[in-house]
């Protein structure tokens, strides 16, 4: 064999798929398309919890924490324990809790809703001499 050039291209040294197969996906591929369709089916089955959640946080969390009997937190559900320890003037049986609204949240949101907006195209213009200096030893 020479010492260098091209090599002669034979079947046995043709790398890729076989001829005659680019139509036929890959056990690989199949299994990746398996997978993320289980996960589409399940994140619809859930889509509308997820949507609430995504909007509570695009707007702002709240909390309310009410003091146990032992000393614990725990977070108020039923109008009733609310409305008990506000009115009970005991500033200390309660805590409140807020998370600022998050704009990334409300970015996707409106994305997904509305489209993403487009990216504008800039136009860069450069004046003066571009000057490309090559080291000796290069």
């Amino acid at each position: 064999m020479p010492s260098g050039g091209s090599r002669p291209r034979t079947e046995a040294s043709r790398r890729g798929r076989p001829k005659g197969t680019t139509g036929i996906k890959h056990k690989s591929t199949l299994s990746k398309e398996e997978g993320r369709e289980l996960v589409r089916q399940e994140v619809l089955k859930n889509i509308g919890p997820m949507l609430r959640s995504q909007m509570q946080h695009a707007i702002g969390i709240q909390h309310m924490m009410l003091r146990q009997k032992d000393g614990t937190f725990k977070r108020a559900e039923k109008v009733e324990d609310i409305e008990a320890a506000l009115n009970s003037g005991d500033k200390n049986s309660y805590y409140l809790f807020t998370k600022d609204p998050s704009t990334q949240a409300f970015t996707d949101l409106l994305n997904r809703a509305l489209d993403k907006p487009k990216e504008q195209e800039q136009e860069v213009t450069v004046a003066g001499k571009l000057v490309i200096e090559i080291a000796k030893g290069w």
